[in-house]
Parts: structure tokens; sequence; C-alpha cells
């Protein structure tokens, strides 16, 4: 295929904002993505797309979102394009997200403009134009819980594949055919065969693993992976060289897409992770263990993640003193540590889901839904465990600085009644 020549970058799961209890690791995660932003404009990218969950949050700290802001406007200030979707994470219904703050300011264009479709309609798959380099863009955007498959399924995509130039479709969802065998028995994702055909390169995202393959008819199939990661389960893979914390730059050259360049970002120097055995140990010998594992792993500006392995000595957790090891640690010079204890027999459940752990999120509403689902017949099922995901999260969402008790009141009943499709009552005379 004759065509143009030019280069573009793709990056998806970026999670600005994640490790909320870790600002060095939020802030670490936080310049990893401006770096990949950054080395997007100078490799002279013509667009980059994003595949997807660029935030934590819909609504992040504007601390956070604010250096990435930054970062996008320098790339686009040249007349370069930004493209997105919206991800699991940064897509939320009835509400305004950071997303679209950023989409009407003019940093980039958003690639799947139909965040919401009734399930079961045919519909036909728009899709944007880049003007300089003709390529034609389309994409669909993620959902909480796979939501997005029912989306796949009823796409009309001839137009799209009619249209000339080089095609990129963006989604975010897990493809079946392509899930590491860590995430088989968690994630539901769309088959390959959903996807519409006729692409040259297909930029996934979702899964924080990366990996490239075809698409249903040819065309590259790629995903970037995080770009930095929300679990120690991600950083671990990372570390181990499974999976890249960056982004992708490809080449096209005469309109054929080249092998797609992976870029590291992360700074895996700082990441250290030391796993401690406490079996079979007395509550001494436990914390000599936890206290000598961190003095190896200590360095000016580590980020040292100890993972607790086994089961505790008697008296429990509050006998290996981590807080005590933990600040001797950062006194050395050690920037954060973070804990890991789920694989602790006897460990307290740990506050929150670290990491945004989805599967276990998924699996909680879906257990809630069950148990409402027959006196409550709208938390039934996939939509109802959405619904309720949907509830919490409105009803979740802290009072804003300066912001009124009665005004934070009356927005939360607001958006819950929205999220169940009521209306407000009005207020009284």
């Amino acid at each position: 295929m004759a065509g143009r020549s030019f280069r573009f970058a793709h990056l998806a799961d970026a999670h600005v904002g994640a490790w909320a209890r870790d600002p060095p690791i939020r802030r670490a995660l936080r310049e990893s993505v401006v770096r990949a932003i950054e080395v997007a404009r100078e490799r002279d990218c013509e667009f980059l797309l994003v595949s997807g969950d660029l935030f934590h949050t819909p609504v992040p700290d504007p601390s956070e979102a604010a250096p990435v802001a930054a970062a996008l406007r320098a790339f686009v200030r040249d007349g370069r394009r930004v493209y997105t979707i919206y991800g699991s994470h940064d897509y939320v219904a009835h509400r305004t997200s950071w997303l679209d703050v950023l989409a009407e300011s003019g940093l980039f264009l958003r690639a799947a403009p139909e965040a919401v479709r009734e399930e079961g309609t045919r519909w036909t798959l728009p899709f944007l134009t880049d003007e300089p380099t003709g390529a034609r863009i389309a994409g669909v955007s993620g959902r909480s819980h796979g939501l997005d498959r029912a989306y796949f399924a009823g796409i009309d995509s001839e137009a799209f594949r009619a249209s000339e130039g080089l095609k990129i479709f963006q989604f975010h969802a897990a493809v079946e055919e392509y899930l590491p065998p860590h995430l088989r028995d968690h994630l539901r994702g769309i088959a390959r065969s959903d996807l519409p055909g006729g692409c040259d390169y297909y930029a996934g995202g979702h899964i924080h693993y990366s990996y490239t393959g075809s698409g249903p008819e040819g065309g590259w199939l790629v995903n970037p992976g995080a770009v930095f990661g929300t679990s120690v389960t991600d950083l671990e893979h990372g570390a181990a060289g499974r999976t890249h914390q960056g982004l992708v730059i490809v080449e096209v050259r005469d309109g054929e897409v080249q092998e797609p360049e992976w870029i590291v970002t992360a700074p895996r120097e700082r990441l250290r992770i030391v796993e401690v055995d406490v079996t079979d140990r007395t509550a001494v010998e436990a914390r000599s263990l936890v206290r000598s594992a961190l003095r190896e792993a200590t360095a000016p500006g580590a980020l040292v993640f100890p993972k607790l392995l086994g089961r505790l000595p008697e008296g429990g957790l509050a006998e290996l003193e981590l807080p005590e090891s933990a600040q001797d640690a950062v006194g050395a010079g050690v920037e954060a540590v973070h804990w890991e204890i789920r694989e602790l027999d006897d460990a307290p459940e740990p506050e929150g889901v670290p990491g945004g752990d989805e599967a276990f999120e998924r699996e909680s509403l879906a257990r809630l839904s069950a148990e409402l689902g027959a006196r409550l017949p709208a938390f039934g099922g996939e939509a109802g465990a959405a619904r309720l995901h949907d509830l919490l999260r409105e009803l979740g969402l802290p009072k804003g600085e300066g912001e009124a008790r009665v005004d934070y009141e009356s927005a939360r009943v607001e958006a819950a009644l929205k999220v169940l499709g009521r209306a407000a009552p009005e207020a009284a005379p």
C-alpha cells in the first residue's frame, strides 16, 4: 500500500494518581508518564495514541493532572495531535472527567466519543481523519466489568474499512487469545475476531502487560503495557522483562507499519522488590530477616517493595515491627517502602484494594449484585454490578475544598439518583 511515511507513539494505562498512600511512588509514576510524552515529542512523532486509563480516577487531584496536561500541551504546541479513548478507570457515568476537560481545552481528540451505547443495537463506527498523515483513527472506550464487550458485537465498520489511508483502531479491553497465564482465570475479554477487520494497527490497553500480535485479518495488534504499573505484580513483571514499562514508537514507511520500538520510561533502577519468607521463624528471627532484606535494598532514592511470604510468627504482624523498619530505611536514603502482605498466612485484609485491583473489585461487586438482585432487580446481573460500581464511586467522592456540606450532600444525592435513572425531587418552596 503506497502512502506517507511518518512516526507515531502509543501508550496506555498511565494511571496517573495511583499509589494514593505512597506519595514518592505516585510521583515516580507521574514522572514516568510525563517522560513518555516527552519521548514522543523528542522522536518527532506526528501523533500520540492514548488507549485508556490516562488517569487512575475520573477526577484526579489537580496536582497530579497538571504536569501531565503541561506535557501534552508541549507535545501539541508544534501542531502534533493526541488521540485518546476512555479506559475502565477514567470513564464515569453521568459526570465530567478530566479527559473531558482536557479534550475541551484542545489538548487531545477523543477517538471514541460514543462512551455509552445501548446493548444489542447495531451502530456505525465513527472515525477521525488525521489530516497531515491521512490516517483514519477509530476506537471503542473501555468500561468497568467488561461491559464494553457488547459494543464490539454491534459494530458496523464498513465505512471505516472503505476509507482511504492507514487505519488505526484503539481499544481498552483484554483480548482472550493474548492473555498472559496469570490473568486467564481473572479476566474475561473479547475475542480477536470481535475487533473490526481491515486495520493496519490495533492500539490496545487495559491488561498492564505488553504483547504484539495480529488483528483478525492481519495488521499489528499491540498492547504497550502499563507505563509504570499500579501493583507490585505489575512492577515484578517489568523488572523480570516480561512486560515493558513505557511507550511504543511506530514507524510507518510508504504506508506500511514497521515493527514497533519499545521504550522504557519507568525508573527501573530505583525499583527494588525483595521477598522475605517468615515461615517457621520466631518473631525475633522474622524481624531480623525483614530488616536485613531492607538493608540490602537500601540505596539513595530507592523505592522498595518488600513482599512478605509464609506464615506469621506467634504474635502476628505487629511482631515484625514494619513501621520501625521502614523508618530506618527511609533514614538511610530510601525514598519509600511499600509493604506487600497479601501472601502472608493470617495477614489482615489490606485496606482498600492495592493498586486498583480490578479482579477483587469485580468479584466483590458481583457477589453484592447477586445478593441484592433478587430483591432489587436494578442491581442484578452485569448491568446491575456496573450500576453498583457507578453508585459507590459517586457516593464515595470526597468533599471538595471549600465546598459547603449542604452542597456536597445535595450533589451526591443528585448523582446517585442519576445513576439509578431517577430525577431529583424538586426543592420545597
